[in-house]
């Protein structure tokens, strides 16, 4: 079933690229032969075409020919490229009308739509143009002012470009309809009490575990995403956190979204050679920073090792071995020094400290199921009526492309760092 989603949603995005080149070619007076979802090859499933203002529809029917004809010399003989494939004409005006009124070829300037029997992608097949449904050799030897290849070099690179420039309005649209369907929920710094997470790349620029981001280069961050942003991203430098009941600020170095690249390359490659060794090991992202969420127990799993342990429900997770006054983040990345080996696990359990001697397996796991971050933390959902989802949701998916494309500076460092 998740094959037939995804081939269908593949085919629907595919579809609605296609349609930009078909917009654009038809603005431009360009024949559009055919527009086909999925592929045809000898046969379609569903062909249909307007003719005289009357729908024509056919069902499981061969397909037809295009509306041209060999290229004959004096003598009648076909001519053929230099491969040996026969050169191809349009018809003529004439040899149109002399067509039954029933063949489709008659109406060239009307497009036949379809739905092939090859269940993946589609096309639009454009008059003067090479592409997947027709060679260079189909081509007639002179242009015609209704071909792609008539139109000047801007027209052409509009009806090239169409398919992108509606795929990126679907992405808008698709983003503000997500939007009024399901809404937006969001954690707010403001919301976090405990504090945030950071990695050791980030310790070593001068963050403290808990540390509360004031603001980066005078701009006040809403959410992680902002700081990852800033600091990542963007290579802003100027940072000003509340540490305890102190404001404390910090300067970044320049070459911090280069070294956290080539860690966060070194940390995925790794993980990737463990999965391939055990089939069953699930890689870990690398995480830069994150919320100071407590490991607090929600469940404990039968038969693993916190079950062998008595460990409880609701069961405060601080510390592993020497390693003490641990977040959720910390407490995973210490298990993970220590697998198939005997662990002392710190938790509290009705507010009074306990340990607990555990063996852990391959796979560096206890056998318990942590409470959620909203557990801790409380989220702002919103919620939006149609005419709020769509600006909202260009807004999102503009800042998703900025993002994006300014990820590049990340993966393209200056000369002169040494990675």
């Amino acid at each position: 079933m998740q094959w037939i989603q995804l081939i269908l949603a593949l085919s629907f995005l595919v579809v609605i690229h296609e349609f930009g080149h078909f917009l654009f070619a038809r603005l431009f007076k360009v024949r559009v032969e055919k527009f086909y979802m999925f592929f045809n090859p000898k046969f379609s499933l569903i062909r249909a075409k307007k003719i005289n203002g009357k729908w024509h529809v056919k069902l499981f029917a061969s397909n037809v020919e295009a509306s041209a004809v060999p290229v004959t010399d004096e003598m009648g003989n076909e001519k053929k490229d230099k491969k040996g494939n026969t050169l191809y004409r349009p018809m003529t005006d004439d040899e149109l009308q002399a067509l039954p009124e029933d063949d489709w070829r008659r109406y060239p300037d009307n497009t036949e739509w379809g739905i092939g029997w090859v269940p993946f992608g589609g096309y639009c097949a454009i008059a003067g143009m090479v592409d997947e449904t027709k060679a260079a050799t189909d081509l007639p030897s002179e242009p015609q002012p209704w071909e792609f290849r008539s139109k000047n070099v801007w027209q052409r690179l509009c009806i090239i470009i169409g398919g992108i420039l509606v795929n990126f309005v679907a992405a808008l649209l698709i983003f503000g309809m997500i939007l009024f369907h399901w809404g937006k929920s969001e954690l707010p710094l403001s919301n976090i009490h405990t504090g945030l997470y950071y990695s050791d790349i980030l310790v070593n620029e001068g963050f403290r575990q808990q540390d509360k981001v004031l603001s980066i280069n005078d701009v006040e961050p809403n959410s992680i995403g902002d700081i990852f942003n800033a600091l990542i991203i963007n290579g802003e430098r100027d940072v000003v956190v509340l540490r305890g009941a102190d404001t404390i600020s910090l300067t970044m170095s320049e070459d911090l979204s280069q070294r956290y690249l080539a860690l966060a390359n070194d940390y995925d490659r790794a993980e990737r050679e463990k999965e391939r060794a055990d089939k069953t090991y699930r890689k870990k992202n690398y995480v830069a920073i994150s919320y100071f969420t407590p490991f607090v127990v929600d469940s404990v799993m039968s038969g693993g090792a916190a079950s062998f342990a008595n460990m409880q429900s609701g069961d405060s997770i601080v510390g592993v071995n020497n390693a003490q006054n641990l977040c959720y983040v910390q407490i995973t990345n210490e298990l993970a020094k220590y697998p198939c080996d005997s662990i002392t696990l710190s938790f509290y359990r009705a507010g009074e400290l306990q340990q607990a001697r555990l063996f852990i397996g391959d796979q560096a796991k206890i056998g318990v199921y942590a409470k959620p971050e909203s557990a801790f933390y409380t989220y702002v959902h919103t919620d939006y009526t149609l005419f709020q989802a769509i600006p909202a949701g260009i807004e999102m998916g503009w800042d998703f492309l900025v993002s994006y494309v300014k990820q590049f500076r990340v993966i393209s460092p200056k000369k002169g760092h040494n990675l």
